[in-house]
């Protein structure tokens, strides 16, 4: 598939996908949904693909959903909503459930369609420059993007009532003090910082990754027991890939260990 909205580039096993309409803030449109939705499926049947980074190119991460798009779609707006929010959302289940860990670089303000992304990543790393903003009921929407189900998760029920009400903008730095920030860095060392971070994920147990972030998925949802049964088929299930018997004969051996992401 020929990109037009993004831009993506696979290296050391290293997978950045950058979205790429900075003339229009980077806004998301039905072609980028289905864009990241094909991303997000390359990623996850790539078995070489051992991290994944997404960004922005200019000033923005995204400003959201591109509203006149959807203005301009007439009768067929709640149409184009259901296909829009379908791939986006499917592009998100992806990356949620593929083994590579998903850093976010937060160039810039993430709002809407944005804000949610940025909060779906398994590390989010933020330009000191960059702002949040839910920005939904501003324009007289509800959520999507899956920020109802990450949000309060990261900042509990009545912050994330706040954010979503009021549309509050938080700074970079207080997002990280809130929960949904990781770290805060210089603009000039974001994307640095962020392929640094990738490539050391990028050579370590991807299944043990995957295992971890699918455990996290239910860890408010399921009971007790049902969480505890699904970590004894994890760590017992590492025991059938190379790199958990690997990782501990050289932590016996005291060795640094060679993860091959199998």
């Amino acid at each position: 598939m020929t990109y037009e909205t993004i831009k993506m580039d696979i290296t050391s096993s290293v997978a950045t996908i950058t979205l790429n309409r900075p003339d229009d803030a980077n806004a998301l449109n039905a072609q980028m949904a289905v864009e990241l939705f094909d991303a997000s499926v390359r990623c996850s049947n790539d078995s070489d693909i051992r991290a994944v980074l997404i960004t922005g190119t200019g000033k923005m991460f995204c400003a959201g959903g591109d509203l006149k798009d959807m203005h301009d779609r007439g009768d067929e707006k709640p149409a184009h909503l259901v296909r829009m929010a379908t791939n986006l959302h499917a592009a998100i289940t992806r990356f949620a459930h593929m083994d590579a860990p998903v850093i976010m670089a937060v160039n810039g303000t993430a709002a809407g369609g944005g804000f949610s992304l940025a909060l779906a990543g398994d590390y989010v790393l933020a330009a000191e420059e960059a702002k949040f903003v839910s920005a939904y009921t501003a324009s007289g929407l509800t959520p999507d993007g899956s920020s109802t189900f990450h949000l309060a998760k990261h900042v509990g029920l009545l912050r994330a009532k706040e954010l979503l009400f009021t549309n509050r903008r938080l700074t970079a730095e207080e997002a990280c003090a809130w929960g949904m920030v990781t770290k805060v860095v210089p603009a000039a060392r974001l994307l640095e910082e962020a392929q640094e971070l990738a490539a050391n994920f990028a050579t370590g147990p991807t299944k043990a990754y995957g295992g971890l972030k699918r455990l996290l998925l239910t860890a408010y949802s399921d009971t007790m027991e049902t969480q505890l049964e699904k970590e004894t088929q994890g760590i017992s299930g590492v025991m059938h890939t190379h790199d958990g018997p690997h990782g501990l004969e050289s932590f016996l051996g005291k060795k640094k260990p060679e993860f091959k992401g199998k």
